[in-house]
């Protein structure tokens, strides 16, 4: 039987493990995908540390993966061997809840998810429902594109969310990593000013997000020269959500755009009164995906990736752990 390298987490908590595994065989409408790049995410963190629950053990993280179709099933007919795709976060849903039927799939309680309860792309191959695969627009070389299959859908998410509540253009980012950095890009290009708040002292990420075209930069803890109309928080971190309802004018939006996030503490009122709104993003739904991808069809979104080899995911991991990772990390099997 044919085998692949893999990266495998056996324990939560521990390093991962690199195995040789069986490369396995795509089902009716899976296909079988050659991993070309694949980007390092901090939910990867969070499911190693055991933050989310009950992953899929052995398990195979990964879940921005870009390859080359090596293999279709039975039933696919949408794709081609050779063709260049995406898989992201969201593997699978049952199309016949409640959810799923109300055009909000990501929020199907029977999802099934890429690098969690699925295997992922830490890996030489992975298999993907054909159903939940984007083609990768032209223009991209692998490592450049994995970044967009989360950081850039979920952050999309996030950014149309607060579009639908906003009532101007004054648009802060907390937390400036992989998301925010392919965010700002498409927010200017919609006539947004944008604010990015960083980890207190940290005037390097202030000064790539001024190069990016933001309005302003500082940190996480300062109230922002005039108030905003909405915020998205992508730093993992509880008491940035009273941070941000501070900054936000009357009517404004915060949008919690982590999977994970630590306890939010107690805050006053009177920060939350005059109609402003805290809500999360979960996950992302296929009509998101389409729509990013159609979003940034006219330019190319720069991503700037830093690369490692597949056996040096521990490294990778840790990098992003410690805030060393400035655009996006991506294994290269």
């Amino acid at each position: 039987m044919s085998t692949m390298r893999a990266m495998v987490l056996e324990a939560v908590g521990q390093p991962l493990v690199l195995r040789e595994a069986p490369i396995p065989q795509p089902e009716a409408h899976q296909v079988l995908i050659r991993v070309q790049a694949c980007a390092v995410c901090r939910t990867d963190l969070h499911i190693v540390d055991g933050e989310l629950p009950n992953p899929k053990l052995p398990l195979i993280l990964g879940h921005e993966i870009v390859g080359e179709v090596a293999q279709l099933g039975a039933e696919v007919s949408t794709l081609q061997v050779g063709q260049r795709v995406g898989v992201p976060w969201l593997g699978w849903t049952c199309g016949a809840c409640r959810y799923c039927e109300a055009g909000r799939e990501n929020l199907c309680p029977f999802a099934k998810f890429t690098g969690y309860t699925l295997d992922g792309g830490y890996a030489e191959y992975a298999v993907a429902d054909a159903r939940y695969v984007f083609p990768i627009p032209d223009g991209y070389d692998a490592v450049g594109a994995a970044p967009l299959l989360c950081a850039g859908l979920i952050g999309y998410r996030s950014y149309r969310t607060a579009r639908r509540e906003m009532l101007g253009n004054r648009l802060g980012l907390y937390g400036f990593g992989a998301a925010a950095h392919i965010l700002i890009q498409i927010a200017i290009r919609d006539g947004m000013r944008v604010f990015a708040f960083t980890r207190p002292g940290d005037h390097e990420t202030q000064d790539y997000a001024r190069g990016l075209g933001a309005w302003w930069a500082g940190d996480s803890e300062q109230i922002p020269p005039e108030p905003l109309d909405g915020a998205i928080l992508f730093a993992p971190a509880g008491e940035l959500v009273p941070a941000a309802l501070r900054a936000v004018d009357k009517g404004g939006v915060v949008v919690c755009g982590g999977i994970h996030m630590s306890d939010i503490p107690s805050f006053p009122y009177a920060i939350l009164w005059g109609e402003r709104v805290v809500r999360s993003v979960a996950n992302l739904t296929r009509e998101d995906g389409a729509a990013f991808f159609e979003r940034i069809r006219p330019f190319i979104v720069q991503t700037h990736p830093t690369p490692f080899p597949l056996e040096q995911a521990n490294e990778a991991l840790q990098a992003l752990r410690e805030g060393k990772i400035r655009g996006a990390a991506v294994l290269t099997p």
